[in-house]
């Protein structure tokens, strides 16, 4: 199958720690390169990951929380410093283009690239990009200032035709492509040939959910229904759950019953409070509630 992957390139909430960044990831498609959250210490990690940073064309920001966004400046910076020519798009609140601007003009920088940018709102999910293979939407969350996560889906593939079947059967060339997509096949004698003696099932469509600071929001789960892979804030335990629906983030096991709900293959743990040195007690809440969890450890690329 095609590449779909997730690196995750830190894992803290609002404070870096010794071992651990703030939010950022790359999802690989097909070699495309999309970089999610961009908090201080991302350009540092792309490089330990050997990221090539010259094939990200599209930064997506969730909300406008300093440990979401604060490495953005930096990265656009160097982009221009290595002499970047291709356009960056850049999706994220109203408010993002302005903040960057007045620190590109601040620095009385030109820059060598076209910088487009995105604003998405948090009211309602919003299809924000679309290639024909694959789409990214919206995601509204439940946080202090708007907030979006980012859903990565797979379209649709046509099925796989069976070419001694069709030969078989006198399928002529130019019947091909919709029996791809799913006809069925009438003869020159009339005999119809289902479309099950002619084609495959397709690979199944991949998803990648990305859920960033949010609290407990079950509207969610209807959003990303089924989806392959489910990286979902953890930021506190369950002793905590006060103070995570005070400032409207979640617990490891709210995340979990999130997964749980949504009917997701994995569940990807993040966005870990800086007073847990030992993350695996966190594993073990989600676990109690969701099997199948896991922590987003950095470095560490995960297939969807």
């Amino acid at each position: 199958m095609k590449t779909f992957s997730v690196t995750v390139l830190g894992n803290s909430a609002a404070l870096p720690t010794r071992t651990r960044s703030l939010s950022s990831q790359v999802v690989n498609y097909r070699e495309r390169l999309f970089l999610i959250d961009c908090g201080e210490g991302t350009q540092m990690n792309l490089k330990r990951n050997k990221i090539r940073t010259g094939k990200i064309g599209h930064i997506f920001i969730s909300h406008l929380h300093g440990d979401h966004f604060y490495g953005l400046i930096g990265l656009i910076s160097t982009f221009h410093l290595q002499n970047r020519k291709s356009v960056l798009h850049v999706y994220g609140p109203e408010p993002l283009e302005q903040i960057i601007r007045i620190q590109l003009e601040a620095s009385d920088t030109r820059l060598s690239y076209p910088l487009a940018f995105h604003t998405t709102q948090s009211q309602k999910p919003e299809i924000i990009f679309d290639d024909g293979r694959m789409q990214i939407s919206t995601l509204p969350l439940l946080h202090r200032v708007p907030t979006t996560g980012f859903l990565f889906s797979e379209k649709p593939l046509p099925r796989k035709l069976m070419r001694e079947a069709a030969d078989r059967y006198g399928v002529p060339l130019e019947k091909f492509e919709s029996i791809r997509n799913g006809d069925d096949f009438t003869d020159e004698e009339g005999n119809l040939i289902p479309n099950s003696l002619l084609t495959l099932d397709p690979p199944s469509c991949r998803s990648f959910a990305y859920c960033s600071d949010t609290g407990y929001y079950e509207p969610l789960t209807g959003m990303i229904s089924g989806c392959s892979l489910l990286y979902h804030e953890a930021t506190f335990m369950e002793d905590l759950k006060e103070a995570a629906r005070e400032k409207q983030h979640s617990t490891a096991a709210d995340a979990a019953r999130i997964a749980a709900k949504a009917g997701a293959d994995r569940l990807l743990l993040g966005h870990f409070s800086a007073r847990y040195d030992d993350l695996q007690p966190l594993l073990n809440e989600a676990r109690a509630v969701f099997g199948n969890s896991f922590l987003a450890e950095e470095n560490v690329t995960y297939e969807v």
